[in-house]
């Protein structure tokens, strides 16, 4: 079964489908590539009309990737729209790259020896001054897409917490207490803070037009955990697998059928993710070893 066809018509889509969450987040691209995805992944931000002056002045004629950008706010209804369709749009970008990863053999560098811990100063020495320490460096952390699916929470309590608005009024005895007026309950068009958001937006951005290269991201990622286990056998809590048993994060499809017909309810992004998740189930269960 060779899957490349697949893959790039698989990836094409979700191209598209990344090209729409931008436009909804009233984000633009410049320097459009492949399916309108910018160089590595990165957007040009243009905030969205009734924007406040300070952050027009901001986003100006910026090239900034929507990680670094603070100005990003969406209504609370498009927030949750584009997050629907941004969940299973990131876990078929993960299954494609598993995907594409079948058949890559990675070396990897040999182990650091662990430096010996100094010993406890004793006698005199103990109470010598020290030196001045020394300021660790910031390094930035770069955009990634995750590679494994986020575990599934069995074990969810239902909360007990009464929302803000619904508290109830109890003043008390004292007749001169300052009655504070509840918050009103949530609205679909307040503003909620997207760069959280966009950050991810920029990180599936960024793997979509990297494919290859994520694939042999996960190859070592792979390496790694075959020669962790060959080295300290199974441990309770390691990750074995990038997939999660069950149905995708974000999807409505259980299995890819091709000739069946759908309900509404079904999104074109589902389809991707059920076809994406048949090939990456494949690619982890019969590895290419020529």
């Amino acid at each position: 079964m060779d899957g490349t066809a697949a893959i790039q018509r698989n990836l094409e889509a979700l191209k598209r489908i990344l090209v729409m969450l931008v436009a909804m987040a009233g984000m633009g691209a410049e320097e459009p590539g492949a399916g309108g995805v910018g160089a590595g992944g990165q957007f040009t931000f243009f905030p969205r009309k009734g924007a406040a002056a300070s952050r027009q002045v901001l986003a100006e004629k910026s090239k900034l990737s929507p990680a670094l950008n603070p100005a990003l706010s969406l209504p609370r209804h498009l927030y949750l729209a584009i997050l629907r369709l941004l969940r299973p749009a990131e876990a078929a970008a993960r299954r494609l790259i598993i995907a594409a990863a079948r058949g890559i053999v990675v070396t990897l560098p040999p182990l650091r020896p662990r430096k010996p811990k100094p010993a406890t100063l004793r006698g005199p020495r103990a109470f010598l001054p020290k030196g001045p320490k020394k300021r660790a460096k910031v390094t930035r952390r770069t955009l990634s897409l995750s590679l494994l699916d986020p575990p599934r929470r069995l074990l969810r309590v239902p909360r007990r917490a009464v929302p803000a608005h619904a508290a109830p009024r109890i003043l008390g005895l004292d007749f001169g207490a300052t009655y504070h007026p509840l918050p009103p309950p949530p609205s679909p068009n307040d503003q909620i803070d997207a760069a959280r958001l966009a950050q991810r937006l920029a990180a599936l951005g960024a793997a979509l037009d990297d494919l290859p290269g994520q694939a042999k991201r996960f190859a070592r990622w792979q390496a790694r955990r075959d020669d962790a286990i060959a080295r300290d056998g199974p441990v309770s809590g390691r990750r074995l697998s990038p997939l999660r048993r069950g149905r995708p994060p974000g999807g409505r499809l259980s299995r890819y059928d091709p000739t069946a017909t759908h309900s509404y309810r079904i999104r074109d992004v589902d389809e991707i993710l059920a076809h994406a998740h048949a090939l990456a189930v494949y690619a982890l269960e019969t590895p290419d070893t020529s």
